[in-house]
């Protein structure tokens, strides 16, 4: 059904801005958009940067004529904090998917894993996973793999410009990667887990960072359902007047 927002009881919100919000995991970023447009009556909700459903973390939503926003904020570096499982590989390149493959990750040592998170810094090709919103002769990667149809894809230069390891119990080790638009944090962790000899999937993911945007500035889901359309606009000025006065590099 095609959204209508002079069905809505609500008058059209007008008002225009970025909204940070901080996706609930098993909400698509698609959920929250829709959520967003529905509740307040938005005719135009865009994000910027999709969100797989099971990840959490920083979503940045474009309201009205900020829509035209979208493809310039898309295409910052990206912050993400992740735990990487090593030991087995799924057909999804996370613990949603279905074990494909197991093996024994006891050889691999602390040292070891060090140095190859090293050597994965800097700019590398990457293969867009089957499960991705990239295209492929018009279709999105993940409406063919939903029907168990896998394809040639194109690989994709990507950079990572920091890695962080912020804890290490394997098989398990948490860390930070600062990238570029386009990386895939799943991808990474088997593409690791293979180099080590011992698989690897990704266990969680969080996004904290977005170009200029911090989770830190976020609102929970949570929060937007006790708000009206007035404290939305309230915390769109807010937000605008704020980045706006730290771009300017002046304290307001």
């Amino acid at each position: 059904m095609r959204y209508n927002p002079k069905k809505h009881h609500l008058p059209v919100f007008s008002s225009n801005g970025v909204l940070l919000v901080d996706k609930p995991a098993d909400w698509t970023s698609f959920d929250v958009v829709n959520f967003v447009r529905s509740r307040f009556n938005v005719p135009k909700v865009g994000h910027c940067g999709t969100l797989d459903p099971a990840a959490t973390g920083l979503l940045v939503l474009v309201l009205g004529k900020f829509t035209a926003m979208s493809q310039k904020f898309s295409g910052e570096d990206k912050i993400y904090e992740a735990t990487l499982l090593l030991g087995k590989e799924t057909d999804s390149g996370d613990l949603t998917g279905n074990v494909t493959e197991t093996r024994d990750w006891h050889l691999v040592t602390e040292t070891m894993l060090r140095d190859k998170f090293t050597e994965f810094t800097g700019t590398r090709m990457q293969l867009p996973p089957m499960v991705s919103a990239v295209k492929v002769g018009g279709k999105k990667l993940y409406e063919l793999a939903r029907k168990g149809i896998e394809v040639e894809r194109e690989a994709k230069e990507i950079t990572i410009h920091k890695l962080d390891i912020t804890r290490l119990e394997l098989p398990e080790c948490d860390f930070v990667m600062h990238c570029s638009k386009g990386t895939y944090v799943r991808t990474f962790c088997s593409d690791l887990g293979r180099e080590l000899g011992c698989l690897g999937t990704l266990k969680a993911l969080r996004r904290l960072k977005s170009g200029m945007f911090r989770i830190e500035d976020a609102v929970t889901v949570d929060q937007l359902k006790t708000m009206e359309q007035a404290d939305l606009d309230v915390l769109l000025r807010k937000f605008l007047f704020e980045k706006l006065s730290q771009i300017a590099g002046v304290n307001l």
